[in-house]
Order: structure tokens, then C-alpha cells, then sequence
């Protein structure tokens, strides 16, 4: 098995060493917003809390969190802390619905993202011996260019494949023989099937190592990913409004969670419905602060992923477990609450069901109905196994989930692939 070294002192250092260091950034961070940012200082002095309020950690729960929203009604730069000519590059988040979130980055931006990214592959057991695939999409997304300026960073070969031409990729695996790769989970699902309807094994490429994020993903899945390629599948954290990828990452020596890189990104976890912080250990929104970023700050960035913080292993750096849910993609149906994550648990502990399904909300009168629509595997594909399966599941998530659905299994790539983040919920009751 890969074995990691640290790529920088503090992964180790003590928790208190750890502590001083976030307090010192902290501290600029809040001030650099309350001083550039008119958002942050309006907030900040509608409940009368000001920089010099906060003389320890726990005190920052006295200021005011930032949702998406607040950055969209400042759309495009008005969450820069500084001149647009200090300001050298500029994603974009994909939302689909409203203006999107616009991120801006300075040089020193740039090279903390760059080395907190490398550190995340290194720690997932990359080295300069490494040729990395980036099949992230390229451009506004934050996956591809960050991933590619970290495996840089690292020394590592970078081939910038971007997402898609998904008969294309299996051919550039084939040849070009890279160790490692780079994409949402989903995706590399879809790579499997390529290989397979070119009737070639998944494990007989040269990859070892895969680094998957942008899309919430489950244990189950990372085992199908990993019996599929004979790879290591390492999960890496990240999102544009905070940074990007390499917030935080799994180290392959324990793969028991990502390692928030806590010199950077100072995390929470606050209840989703009154935003008071929980203790560590228990489960609700994640919740960060910048403690570096120049360009632009952000002081309480409520993510509206759902986790919880556990102590550090191969790090001193706390771990957020698996996300299960975002708080504000969580369906209702009938009064229960449902995670797609949640059936997808489901769908991969049946051998008999492929790793792809679409959750279909719909509206009967004034009750909201689910359907589930999977597929089965090319062996298992007959008709009376299909229905068994269907039958088997919908009883599942009766019995497992607590909601009454209609499921589906459909022959086999009848499901729509993704080619990036995975299109998991059709919502028909707009």
C-alpha cells in the first residue's frame, strides 16, 4: 500500500501549536473582510460585534455567517477585498438556479491553493514519480485547474484531459499510462462502463491511485470504484466559494475521512435551522472560515453540506466524516426526510444493480411522490431478476428509509451518464 509523508510541519504539529496559528490568521482574516468588504462590515455592525471582539477561536461565533445568497446579491465583485488589479483570476460556482457565485483569486490565492491541493495529493500517496490525469472540468469550475496547479505543485505530470470524451479518456489511460486520476465519482463509474463495452478490464490499466470529489459519494461506492480498477480511492474536498478542491483530503495511510487543512480553512459544524454551533462529534452544517485568502475572505461560510467533525488520525488536522446530504437538497417526501446518499447505500449493497440511478420527485394532488429509477448489471439483467430487484429495494427503502416509492430497474445504460457531477434528483413538482 502508498505510504504519505507530510508535506508540511504543521500536519503534525501539536493542537495547540495548531490553535495559535489559526488565532493569529483569524484574527487578519476577520479584520482584512471588515476593512475591504462593505458586506461584512454592514453585517458585522448591525449586531454590534467588531474585529477586536474576537480574542479566542470560540469567539467567532459571535459574528454573522455568509450564505450563497449574500454572495450572489453582491454579484460579480462585490465580495473582493481588494483592487480588481490585484485580483488574477476568477472562477465561478455552476449553480442552477440565480446569478452564480463569482470567487476571485490574487497571486498569493493562487499559490496557497496550488500548495494546499498539493499537499492533498501527496497525502493521498502521490509523489513526482506520478503522472495525474485531470479529468475535472477545465474553465469556471474550480475542479480542473485546481487539481492541475496542485498536481504541478506536487511535480507530478499533469495531463489536462478535462471532463468528457469519455472514449477519448479510456484511450489517453491506455497510452499515456497515468497512476493517478482526478474526477467526480461518478464519472470514473462511467469510465468502467467505456472500458468494459471496449472489452477491456478496468485493472489492467496503469492506474493506481484516484482522487474523486465535487459530488457527495458513499462507502459503497468508493468499494465499487476500488474492486472495478484495483486503485486506492481517496476522497478530496472542496468548494469555490472557500477555495476549491484540497480544503480538505483523505491521507492513504488511514482513509477514514478528508483532513481538513485547518492552517487555511478554520471549520464548524452549527445546526442548520438556528446556525449555533454543535460540539465536535455531532452531525449538522459545515461552516468555514478563510484564514489566508486575499482576494477574498470569507468569515463563516455556511456550505450547507452536512457532516460532523472527528478527530485528527493521520494528522493532527480534524476530519470531517462523509458528507450525507446538503441542507438544502434534503427531499421531504410525505414528512420524512431523504438524502439521495441515502439510497444509494441502498442501491450498491445489491449486486445485482448498477452504481446509476435518478430520484424522480413528482406531485399527486397535494402529495409529493418519489420515484427511484436504476439499472440493472449487464449479468442480472433479465426481466424477472429486474423486477426482483425492484421489488427487493423499494422494500429497503420502505423498511430502511421510512417513504413509499416507486422503483424501477431498467435494463442495463439506460440511465443517462454524467460527465461531470451527476444529475441525481429530476424534480417535477415545478
Amino acid at each position: 500500500m502508498r505510504r504519505s509523508t507530510p508535506f508540511d510541519p504543521i500536519e503534525t504539529a501539536s493542537r495547540d501549536e495548531l490553535a495559535a496559528l489559526q488565532l493569529e490568521r483569524m484574527k487578519w482574516s476577520v479584520k482584512h473582510a471588515y476593512d475591504n468588504v462593505a458586506h461584512y462590515k454592514n453585517k458585522c455592525d448591525a449586531i454590534g460585534v467588531r474585529p477586536e471582539d474576537l480574542q479566542e477561536l470560540s469567539d467567532l461565533a459571535k459574528f454573522p455567517t455568509t450564505s450563497k445568497e449574500d454572495l450572489r446579491l453582491n454579484y460579480p465583485y462585490g465580495m473582493f477585498a481588494v483592487p480588481m488589479e490585484k485580483i488574477v483570476r476568477i472562477h465561478a460556482s455552476s449553480g442552477t438556479t440565480g446569478k452564480p457565485t463569482v470567487v476571485g483569486y490574487t497571486r498569493e490565492d493562487i499559490v496557497t491553493w496550488s500548495n494546499v491541493m498539493a499537499r492533498s495529493i501527496r497525502g493521498a500517496g502521490g509523489s513526482t514519480h506520478d503522472i495525474a490525469l485531470v479529468s475535472y472540468g477545465y474553465g469556471l469550475f474550480t475542479g480542473g485547474l485546481g487539481a492541475h496547479y496542485g498536481a504541478e505543485r506536487l511535480g507530478c505530470t499533469v495531463i489536462p484531459m478535462s471532463g468528457g470524451q469519455t472514449e477519448k479518456q479510456v484511450q489517453i489511460i491506455l497510452d499515456f499510462k497515468p497512476t493517478i486520476i482526478l474526477c467526480t465519482p461518478s464519472y470514473m463509474l462511467h469510465l468502467a462502463d467505456e472500458f468494459r463495452r471496449q472489452n477491456i478490464d478496468p485493472k489492467s490499466c496503469t492506474l493506481k491511485l484516484g482522487m474523486f470529489g465535487a459530488e457527495p459519494w458513499t462507502h459503497a461506492m468508493r468499494l465499487e470504484i476500488e474492486e472495478t480498477f484495483g486503485i486506492d480511492a481517496i476522497d478530496v474536498y472542496g468548494l469555490s466559494e472557500v477555495m476549491g478542491p484540497g480544503v480538505a483530503c483523505e491521507c492513504i495511510d488511514t482513509k477514514d475521512g478528508p483532513h481538513i487543512w485547518e492552517d487555511h480553512f478554520y471549520p464548524e459544524i452549527v445546526n442548520p435551522a438556528t446556525g449555533q454551533p454543535v460540539a465536535d462529534g455531532e452531525s449538522g452544517e459545515l461552516v468555514f472560515t478563510s484564514l489566508t485568502k486575499v482576494g477574498m475572505p470569507v468569515i463563516r461560510y455556511r456550505t450547507r453540506d452536512l457532516t460532523r467533525l472527528l478527530p485528527g488520525t493521520a494528522r493532527t488536522m480534524r476530519r470531517m466524516d462523509k458528507i450525507v446530504g446538503r441542507s438544502d437538497d434534503m427531499l421531504i417526501i410525505r414528512g420524512v426526510n431523504v438524502f439521495p446518499t441515502q439510497i444509494e447505500e441502498l442501491i450498491l449493497k445489491d449486486a445485482r444493480l448498477a452504481p446509476h440511478y435518478e430520484l424522480v420527485v413528482s406531485r399527486d394532488g397535494h402529495m409529493d411522490t418519489l420515484a427511484v429509477r436504476t439499472e440493472a448489471r449487464p449479468e442480472t439483467s433479465d426481466e424477472a431478476t429486474r423486477q426482483a430487484a425492484a421489488k427487493q429495494l423499494q422494500h429497503d427503502i420502505k423498511s430502511l428509509i421510512g417513504v413509499s416509492t416507486a422503483v424501477d430497474v431498467l435494463p442495463p445504460e439506460a440511465i443517462k451518464r454524467s460527465e461531470g457531477k451527476a444529475k441525481r434528483v429530476i424534480d417535477n413538482r415545478r
